[in-house]
């Protein structure tokens, strides 16, 4: 059985695949034009989902351990039987289990929500905003190619990735080319509106997962879930 850190890394692949696929469907028909499935879009996103997964999935973890969502308190008839001295009555919730109960923890769900739309998002932010700059700028189209096909975009992407049918235009990923203040100054100029817009989506999420999701596997695919959504908002963002 494959760690769940791998699980949850092949699971925000296949959605981070399928949210830029609905994005190329949403904008060929608000666009009025027939689907044409780019692969070179696809790639760049779901590498970025297979990059970035470990490190959020450790983010995690390191949020529940350092502030856990619950912790063991009194059950009422615990409380109840104390009160009133009935050392039975006690003796046989301890029996059942009934002496303790998991309680959520407030000021930790808080704290964790604040650090994971702060420290979290920022950092999400702006790594995902150089990645989408320069891998694009990396994988710059030839002039006069206009990918019309699945077939020409997977070639395409084959030539950038293995060096297959490479021509002159079209030689591997050319980071060297890249123009890395372009890409700063471009990530730097968009960070607060992909923050603020994410602020309308994920503090939702982070709540839901913290409250009532216990296990950091499950609040991954929650939170690949939701992903699915910001993923197509963020593909036709990249793609405009």
């Amino acid at each position: 059985m494959a760690p769940p850190i791998v699980n949850a890394t092949v699971q925000s692949a296949v959605l981070a695949a399928t949210s830029n696929l609905i994005a190329q469907a949403l904008s060929a028909y608000r666009n009025e034009v027939s689907l044409v499935i780019d692969w070179v879009p696809v790639f760049q996103f779901v590498f970025y989902a297979i990059i970035s997964t470990p490190p959020n999935f450790m983010w995690q973890d390191f949020l529940e351990s350092t502030f856990p969502a619950y912790h063991m308190s009194p059950t009422k008839a615990a409380v109840a039987s104390a009160a009133a001295n009935d050392e039975k009555a006690l003796e046989e919730e301890e029996r059942e289990g009934q002496l303790v109960e998991p309680k959520l923890n407030v000021a930790n769900t808080l704290t964790k929500t604040v650090l994971d739309q702060t420290l979290g998002a920022f950092g999400n932010t702006y790594l995902f905003s150089l990645y989408i700059h320069s891998v694009q700028a990396a994988m710059d189209r030839p002039l006069g190619t206009p990918l019309s096909t699945p077939d020409t975009s997977a070639l395409y992407l084959a030539s950038l990735l293995f060096g297959l049918g490479a021509t002159a235009t079209a030689k591997r990923i050319q980071y060297g080319s890249v123009s890395w203040d372009a890409v700063v100054k471009t990530s730097q100029a968009e960070f607060w509106s992909i923050v603020v817009a994410g602020w309308r989506l994920w503090p939702a999420v982070s709540i839901i997962n913290f409250v009532f999701i216990k296990s950091i596997e499950g609040r991954n695919l929650v939170g690949g879930l939701a992903g699915v959504i910001w993923g197509i908002y963020m593909s036709l963002r990249a793609a405009s």
